[in-house]
């Protein structure tokens, strides 16, 4: 190999690299040695071929061969593979070459174990890894084994004779066209498997493929298709996970009595003769070959495509409810999460709840737009077509990416068979145990969370009961209509449980739910986001809406602007119920967090970090619940919390009930009634109590609050005795029920006695 050559093409590529939009992710950097190394990598595309040893030399510092299909080199572009250090599968002095350059560690190899591309990504037979092809199906090559035990046993026997028959090693230092014995590595010879998953997977017409098209008349279909795959991934933006598998060290290997026999054997050995232990050496790499292709693809990236498809697959009938779909994906991506059995890819990191409330990652919908685009699904509403025959029949190997790719995403991620036993389990569950499992999922979710968040950040003096903060469930006598009520800023959820146990004796369901960073300490609650509170109650509504058929949102001060936003997000709220929403606060802490973010981060430029102020006092009105210091960062949270749902508001269309004390010390009532002028219910009502307090739904005068609030939710259950609606049908409830006002839909209320 010519190295200035290939210094210079992998500058090309490195440039290549920088124009597309692929994003390499690279994991378990760790696994690799020191020494040679023979790099065992899944293959699907050509790009590999070229990026791969780029990528490999910048991880080792060591240049990277490859070995490369024949029909590759041809003209200028085989030429160019020989520069990068790709070595034809047909070269004659191949197999010498490579135990060359890794007995003397002067490269590494990438060895494709499957012999070519595996396009339809079909790897399994019955439970044993055989390749498909388009002329066929085999097993995969034991090439990279055979290479590795050849290797050491040459090392080994070298070393062995350099002091036992001196003349021997110089002449097999001679077959390998080696300088001396000395130039022989002491470092073994490892394999590690490798796996790259591309996330998402979308063949598509391309500048490249369009390009092509120009240039070349009657371009094969072959040449078509993989310039339609790989352009994609090149131009429209591609996730590469490559994740290295722990080392296989082959020396082991060689311990038995025949093995080493051989190696001591004074007698000479040409590279090709042979031996006795040929056969043993034969099924040890027969038994590596099987280690590391399970290897690879238990390295797979799983991916939310993955999940879908292989739902899709599995699930035994043809018509699939779109909710539930969802509700299978969301409880395959919790097993195994953080065991090590399944690497999940990043977008899988964070919470799922989201597959269950508003697919704001567009998860759901984009694979079911791809779905329906290569017609595997048909969508009918809230229900989902599936077709069989496009998910079974073997499509032409050279067009599966394009043709079936729903088929190739399910097939790679067949050899997870503690995946797949998980798929199957939960394809064939009905629809209401899968309610069930969720709901149950996420209560003990919740708890965990609380504990362990309670456990990490109590203060003694500080916190409050663990009772004070944790979250509940009040059954109701039937699923009908269910409440996700949340409570307030520094608050926990025994603020709403007075709420919460009137609603329980109507015969309502109600969770109420923890927000993250409340019911510990305010250090907790420093470290928090109000994208961890929007969390917080999703995780809420999707406990009661697998519960109920039909969900009220409701909450108080932050909760309430909270319960508002997931309204407007979510189709599956069929009412909202607001209580003292901070869309303008009184508290003179919100106008003083501005200049004290100014003076922090002037403070932190110069590390003083003892004059940055953190937090400021907060004296409130039930301290047996509250914090009683608020972190300068939650205040600007929450106003982030209530700017982002301000202009939102018109999009509002379930039925909602808006409630204010008059004289609220903290929420300015001009702001609530901007709130609900701003709502674009047809069906809303505004109600003011002549409270002094903020926190109206404790204490004196309470109780009607509670029937207020009650008899809304009433009036919502009253709406629902028609059929509900389906999953996923949940548009709002436009124009139910009917104002108390006509004029305005404001009513105010005068407590007794006050």
């Amino acid at each position: 190999m010519n190295r200035f050559a290939y210094r210079t093409t992998g500058l090309a590529i490195k440039t290549i690299a920088g124009l597309t939009r692929a994003r390499l992710n690279i994991h378990g950097m760790e696994n690799i040695p020191h020494g040679p190394t023979i790099f065992v990598v899944n293959h699907f595309t050509r790009i590999e071929t070229f990026l791969l040893p780029y990528h490999l030399h910048r991880l080792t510092g060591t240049p990277v061969w490859a070995l490369a299909a024949a029909e590759l080199f041809v003209g200028k572009f085989g030429r160019y593979l020989e520069q990068l250090g790709a070595v034809s599968t047909q070269q004659p002095d191949r197999d010498r070459l490579m135990v060359k350059t890794l007995l003397t560690a002067e490269a590494c190899w990438i060895v494709f174990p499957e012999g070519r591309m595996v396009k339809n990504k079909k790897i399994m037979e019955k439970g044993r890894f055989m390749i498909s092809y388009a002329g066929g199906k085999h097993p995969p090559h034991t090439g990279a084994a055979t290479l590795a035990l050849r290797t050491e046993f040459y090392r080994q026997r070298i070393a062995g004779l350099a002091h036992s028959n001196p003349g021997e090693a110089r002449r097999l230092a001679g077959l390998f066209k080696l300088p001396s014995v000395d130039s022989i590595s002491r470092q073994p010879t490892c394999i590690v498997p490798v796996n790259l998953t591309y996330y998402p997977l979308r063949a598509r017409d391309n500048a490249l493929s369009r390009l092509a098209g120009h240039m070349v008349e009657d371009l094969p279909d072959r040449v078509a298709e993989e310039i339609m795959t790989e352009g994609a991934m090149l131009l429209s933006g591609v996730d590469i996970d490559m994740r290295f598998g722990d080392p296989i060290e082959v020396t082991g290997c060689l311990s038995c009595q025949t093995v080493q026999s051989d190696i001591r054997s004074s007698s000479p050995i040409g590279f090709d003769d042979l031996i006795p232990s040929r056969k043993f050496m034969r099924r040890e790499a027969l038994k590596i070959m099987r280690r590391y292709m399970a290897a690879i693809y238990r390295l797979t990236t799983v991916n939310h495509d993955h999940l879908f498809a292989s739902c899709l697959k599995k699930t035994p009938v043809s018509r699939i409810k779109k909710a539930n779909l969802k509700r299978r994906v969301f409880l395959a991506s919790q097993s195994d999460a953080g065991s090590g059995n399944v690497y999940f890819h990043n977008s899988l990191d964070r919470d799922q709840v989201h597959l269950l409330t508003d697919d704001r990652f567009h998860k759901f919908s984009e694979f079911m737009d791809f779905a329906e685009e290569k017609k595997v699904v048909a969508s009918y509403g809230a229900i989902l077509e599936k077709d069989a025959a496009r998910m079974a029949t073997v499509f032409d190997f050279h067009r599966s990416r394009i043709d079936n790719p729903i088929a190739v995403i399910a097939n790679e991620v067949e050899p997870l068979t503690r995946l797949q036993r998980r798929i199957s389990r939960l394809c064939w569950l009905p629809g209401f145990w899968l309610k069930r499992k969720v709901a149950r999922l996420l209560i003990k979710r919740a708890l965990d969370d609380f504990n362990r968040d309670f456990d990490t950040f109590f203060v003694s003096g500080t916190s409050k009961a663990r009772d004070v903060s944790r979250p509940f469930l009040i059954k109701g006598d039937r699923r009908r209509v269910g409440v996700v009520l949340a409570h307030g800023y520094m608050a926990a959820p025994a603020e709403v449980r007075g709420l919460a146990e009137y609603l329980g004796k109507m015969g309502f369901w109600v969770y109420a739910p923890r927000l993250k960073g409340h019911g510990t300490a305010p250090e907790d609650l420093a470290g928090c986001t109000f994208q961890d509170w929007i969390d917080s109650m999703d995780a809420g509504y999707a406990v009661v809406s697998n519960l109920c058929r039909r969900v009220i949102a409701g909450g108080f001060s932050t909760g309430a602007g909270l319960a508002l936003d997931l309204a407007q997000r979510v189709p599956g709220v069929d009412g909202v119920f607001a209580v003292s929403t901070p869309l303008r606060l009184q508290d003179l802490a919100a106008r003083f967090v501005p200049a004290v973010d100014a003076w922090n981060r002037f403070m932190a430029r110069f590390n003083i970090d003892e004059a940055q102020k953190t937090f400021v006092d907060n004296h409130p009105e039930n301290p047996h619940i509250n914090y009683l210091k608020n972190p300068i960062s939650g205040v600007r949270e929450l106003e982030r919390l209530m700017s982002s749902l301000e202009p939102r508001l018109p999009q509002i269309t379930a039925p909602a009930l808006v409630v204010q004390s008059r004289e609220d010390p903290v929420v300015n009532p001009k702001g609530t009634e901007k709130i609900f002028s701003l709502l674009g219910s047809t069906d809303k009502q505004m109600v003011l109590f002549n409270f002094q307090r903020h926190g109206i739904l404790l204490g004196e005068g309470a109780d009607r609050v509670y029937r207020t609030i009650g008899d809304f939710c009433e009036h919502i259950r009253e709406n629902s005795r028609s059929p509900a609606p389906t999953d996923n049908e949940k548009q709002g409830n436009d124009g139910r029920g009917k104002q108390l006002n006509e004029k305005s839909g404001v009513r105010s209320q005068e407590p007794e006695g006050q």
